[in-house]
């Protein structure tokens, strides 16, 4: 009766940990960079603010007037080059403008060579999660209900 509780119990640890592999993988998805403006894209950016490591979405709002322009409004005025100076050592390849209030951030279409890697970084993006779901998800699990057995075989035996 208890290993079939507790391996319920792995089988639910299970299928949580799995659901948060499969979220990981939507949020990488959600930051590439694919020719249309999404907010998300800058998810990744983070800011040296006043000597912490800050995300871009904490410094101000974004929002996407257009579908290939990101408008960033900074609460504070003075961290205007600071997100400026972030989003350019980003690894994203993006060149945004400011005017000293506001940081403008134009998403270029996409080139034929960006087009081709696409799918390329999506299956690294993949492999890297499914890995790391292999090597820790899974024997985590096969762990506890191990674990689950041992302790049924053992309380049968204290029964007879």
């Amino acid at each position: 009766m208890s290993t079939i509780a507790s391996s319920k119990d792995a089988m639910a640890q299970a299928r949580l940990r799995m659901e948060k592999a499969v979220e990981d993988f939507r949020k990488e998805l959600a930051g590439m960079r694919t020719g249309r403006a999404n907010v998300t894209l800058l998810d990744h950016v983070r800011v040296d603010y006043h000597g912490t490591s800050m995300p871009v979405n904490q410094l101000g709002s974004l929002s996407v007037p257009e579908p290939t322009m990101i408008v960033i409004s900074p609460w504070d005025p003075g961290a205007v080059p600071l997100i400026d100076k972030a989003i350019r050592t980003s690894d994203l390849g993006l060149n945004p403008t400011n005017d000293g209030k506001i940081v403008r951030v134009p998403i270029p279409s996409l080139t034929e060579e960006r087009r081709k890697d696409m799918p390329k970084s999506a299956a690294r993006t993949w492999s890297s999660i499914f890995t790391k779901f292999l090597r820790i998800i899974v024997p985590r699990c096969a762990t506890s209900a191990a674990t689950s057995r041992k302790r049924s075989k053992n309380s049968r035996k204290k029964k007879r």
